[in-house]
């Protein structure tokens, strides 16, 4: 076996010291020399490579803000717990199917944990696309299961500790504002940028008011792998929290990655609210609480696709940037009968005009 390949520039300096122990340490039957190779990355400074062991493979994922130099010098430190791996913990303890953890070496930066392979649900239906009905219905159903089975959470959870609250909603929209429409030199003369402030705020206030439960945050094609049966195991769940209930469900089917016709979005919403047992009022609740957090949601994910591309020198997302925005603009449009929401379609429609 070859002995570490050259790797791209790292946003953090990497010391493969520690992987290569972690790994004689859980596969001592594997060769002596660590071999590995960086795998695709998306927009966080995480970074992942995969391992090839005696027996199959690895992988092993460096957290660059994980890592805690302090804390080495510290002989016999506790290591430190990172949210990844408190959730982790509490995702398998609940029957949610998530990457088995073989080993950690928090303190360096490093987690060793089950190769799922390439197969993120994105990349699977790109090659099967017939196989959409049945995985987006799979992954509906896997989501209320998971809601019900974490609706109560062990004290202390970092889960519990994080909310979804109007401070929070209200910034993400701010990051659409600054980056979404100021960073691209579409300036807010003083009025609208105060309209737009004022909309904002109610939108996140009404948001925040929504019964709160666990919430994955980023529940799309790209952070779900399909297992060789068909089944779907979450991962980058690290920044669950407590949230409404249909935000997971906006990031599944509101999803920037991926195009549904209308109908096919209603029938996996009417499956929740079936599985959820909502009834016909819960039904239309559902589908209201949907759209406007898609609103809230796809601005932020459009900003932030301008942000990742400003500061973190990726164009890859840029290109989503205007589907992401029709999203939105469909959702204002089913919520015309609220004014904040038709004065906030007008606004949109000068500057992102589809």
């Amino acid at each position: 076996m070859s002995a570490v390949p050259p790797l791209p520039q790292p946003v953090h300096a990497l010391d493969f010291g520690p992987l290569a122990a972690l790994v004689a340490r859980i596969f001592p039957d594997s060769a002596a020399a660590l071999d590995c190779e960086p795998m695709p990355g998306g927009a966080s400074t995480r970074r992942y490579f995969r391992v090839r062991l005696a027996r199959g493979t690895a992988v092993a994922m460096f957290v660059p803000d994980g890592a805690k130099p302090e804390e080495v010098a510290k002989e016999g430190a506790a290591p430190n717990r990172w949210p990844f791996l408190e959730v982790q913990d509490l995702l398998a303890s609940r029957g949610v199917d998530v990457p088995a953890v073989y080993g950690e070496n928090t303190a360096r930066g490093w987690v060793l944990l089950e190769d799922l392979g390439d197969d993120t649900l994105a990349a699977f239906l790109a090659a099967h696309p017939d196989r959409k009905l049945e995985l987006y219905s799979r992954a509906v159903a896997d989501l209320v299961v998971a809601q019900r089975a974490l609706a109560a959470l062990p004290h202390g959870s970092v889960v519990a500790s994080r909310v979804f609250d109007a401070d929070l909603l209200l910034s993400e929209l701010h990051h659409f504002r600054e980056w979404g429409v100021e960073a691209r030199g579409l300036l807010l003369p003083p009025h609208t940028r105060a309209r737009f402030d004022a909309l904002a705020e109610r939108l996140a206030r009404t948001i925040a008011s929504y019964s709160r439960g666990f919430v994955h945050r980023d529940y799309q094609s790209r952070n779900l792998m399909v297992r060789p049966g068909g089944s779907l195991c979450w991962i980058d769940f690290q920044d669950a929290l407590l949230g409404p209930r249909v935000y997971d469900l906006v990031a599944l089917l509101n999803d920037s990655y991926q195009v549904f016709e209308r109908a096919f979005v209603e029938a996996r919403l009417d499956e929740y609210a079936h599985a959820a047992a909502l009834g016909a009022d819960g039904r239309a609740a559902l589908g209201r609480e949907f759209d406007l957090v898609t609103v809230q949601r796809k601005l932020k994910d459009a900003g932030r696709f301008v942000f990742i591309d400003r500061v973190k020198g990726n164009g890859a997302f840029l290109k989503f940037v205007e589907p992401t925005m029709a999203k939105v603009r469909s959702s204002l449009a089913r919520l015309s009968d609220d004014e904040d929401m038709r004065e906030l379609s007008q606004m949109l429609s000068h500057l992102y005009p589809g």
